[in-house]
C-alpha cells in the first residue's frame, strides 16, 4: 500500500488538511476557525478560539483514520507563534491528531509555501516571487541564484481588519490607516531583505493561501468551488484593484452576495486586499498567477521525500 501522509495548517484564519500519497492528494479540507480572533490585541488566544480549532481537528483525525494515514505533520503558525499559550494550544492539538506538530517560524513557512506554490511550474526567466496572505502574517519568498530569500511581514487580513480597517463599509479614515500600516510593513521588508530590491520589477508573481483563492473564484465566478479554474488562473493588477475598491464600498453581508465569496472571509478579504495591490505595486508586478498547492503541499513533499 502506498505512503499516505496527512499535513496539516493551524493558520490565523482557516484549519485545513491535506491527505496526500506518492500519486497526489487524496483530500483536501477547510474550515474557517479564526484562531487568531484577538490575539493581535491580547497575545492571547482566545479559549473560544481554540476550542473551535480543537473541535475542526478531532475531525480532521477520524478523516485521517478513514483514509490510513500513516505519518503526519501539523504547524502552526502566526497566531500560534505570536501567542503566549501557544505551546499549550500546540501541545493539546497535537494530542488530538496523533502526529508531530510544530510552530513554525517565518522563513520555515516561506520554505514550505514556496517548495507547494512552484510544484508543477515551468522555469521562467524572471524570478519567482510567492506572496502567502494568511490571517496574521503574509511570507515573501524568491528564490536569488539558489538561495530562497524571505520575509515574513506582520500584515495579515484578520489584523489589518482588526487593528486598521475594520470589517464594515470602508471610509476615508480606515483606509488611510490600512494603507499606513501596509505600506511601512512593506518597505520594511525591503529595508531588511535586500534581495526583494534585486528582483523588483523582474518577477512573475505566484499568490497562494485563502485571499488569493478567493479572489480567484470571484473573478471566475463560482458558486461551487472547482479546482481546476481556480489553480493557476492569471489575475491582472487591475483585477485586483476592482475587487478591492468593489468590496470595500459593502458592508460584510453584501460582500456574501457575490458568486465565489467564501462564507467566513466576507468580513477579512478586503484586507488581505490592500496587502496583495500594495505587493503586486512595490514589485513592479502586473499580474499574479495563482496557485492552489501551498504550505500543505510542501508539507506532504517533505513528508513522503
Amino acid at each position: 500500500m502506498a505512503d499516505v501522509v496527512a499535513a496539516l495548517d493551524c493558520g490565523s484564519n482557516s484549519t485545513r488538511l491535506l491527505v496526500a500519497n506518492a500519486q497526489g492528494a487524496l483530500r483536501r479540507e477547510m474550515r474557517i476557525t479564526r484562531l487568531s480572533e484577538g490575539v493581535d490585541a491580547t497575545a492571547t488566544l482566545l479559549e473560544t478560539a481554540m476550542q473551535r480549532t480543537f473541535d475542526v481537528l478531532g475531525d480532521y483525525r477520524r478523516l485521517m483514520d478513514e483514509t490510513k494515514v500513516e505519518r503526519g505533520l501539523l504547524v502552526a503558525t502566526s497566531a500560534v507563534r505570536d501567542a503566549r499559550n501557544g505551546e499549550q494550544f500546540l501541545a493539546r492539538a497535537q494530542r488530538i491528531v496523533g502526529v508531530e506538530a510544530r510552530i513554525l517560524d517565518g522563513h520555515e513557512e516561506a520554505t514550505l509555501s514556496y517548495e507547494g506554490a512552484t510544484i508543477g511550474l515551468e522555469p521562467d526567466a524572471c524570478a519567482t516571487l510567492i506572496v502567502d496572505i494568511g490571517g496574521g502574517s503574509s511570507e515573501l519568498a524568491v528564490m536569488v541564484e539558489g538561495v530562497l530569500e524571505s520575509f515574513s511581514m506582520q500584515l495579515g487580513c484578520v489584523r489589518i481588519t482588526e487593528r486598521a480597517l475594520g470589517s464594515a463599509a470602508v471610509d476615508a479614515a480606515h483606509d488611510a490607516a490600512a494603507r499606513s500600516m501596509i505600506e511601512a510593513e512593506i518597505e520594511r521588508a525591503f529595508s531588511l531583505q535586500p534581495a526583494f530590491a534585486r528582483v523588483a520589477g523582474n518577477v512573475r508573481l505566484v499568490g497562494l493561501a485563502g485571499t488569493v483563492a478567493t479572489l480567484a473564484q470571484l473573478d471566475a465566478g463560482l458558486v461551487t468551488y472547482q479546482r481546476e479554474l481556480v489553480h493557476h488562473r492569471v489575475l491582472t493588477r487591475d483585477c485586483v484593484e476592482w475587487w478591492r475598491s468593489t468590496l470595500a464600498a459593502e458592508s460584510a453581508q453584501e460582500r456574501l452576495g457575490h458568486p465565489g465569496m467564501v462564507k467566513g472571509r466576507e468580513d477579512v478579504l478586503t484586507a488581505g486586499l490592500y496587502v496583495l495591490e500594495a505587493v503586486m505595486d512595490r514589485f513592479g508586478a502586473d499580474e499574479l498567477l495563482t496557485s492552489e498547492n501551498d504550505i500543505l503541499d510542501g508539507i506532504a513533499q517533505s513528508l513522503l521525500a
